[in-house]
């Protein structure tokens, strides 16, 4: 089992970056492949982006390719969201989710039911 805690999220204005962090707990990390998703108040909780237990594969929201970064370091037991170019519809509450798939299993299935393990979220908001 593994627990996820994010952070990183705060105030920042339309176009400008935020890096969010998600720490995980667990020997067996490196062998998750994990996912950001967000939701934003009267909405539903959508897909962000998704890495691989390694780190060598990606998989974007067309929402957001171009602009966001997912990456992970395994010795840290940590994947990050680098969010550049920020608009004000990318404001939500950010989570991390883990799941012990293999990516063939994952790749193309951006649902929230896929994954097992949630973070608490953390909050971006962006000012226009």
């Amino acid at each position: 089992q593994v627990q996820l805690v994010e952070s990183g999220g705060g105030l920042v204005q339309a176009g400008g970056s935020l890096r969010l962090s998600c720490a995980a707990s667990g020997r067996t990390f490196s062998s998750y492949t994990v996912a950001w998703f967000r939701q934003a108040p009267g909405k539903e909780r959508e897909f962000v982006a998704a890495v691989s237990w390694g780190g060598a594969n990606t998989d974007y929201a067309d929402s957001v390719k171009g602009r966001f970064t997912i990456s992970r370091d395994n010795a840290k037991n940590t994947v990050y969201l680098q969010m550049n170019s920020l608009k004000p519809e990318d404001a939500a509450l950010y989570y991390c989710a883990a799941n012990r798939k293999a990516w063939r299993a994952v790749v193309g299935r951006p649902y929230v039911a896929e994954y097992d393990y949630w973070g608490q979220g953390t909050q971006v908001t962006v000012s226009s």
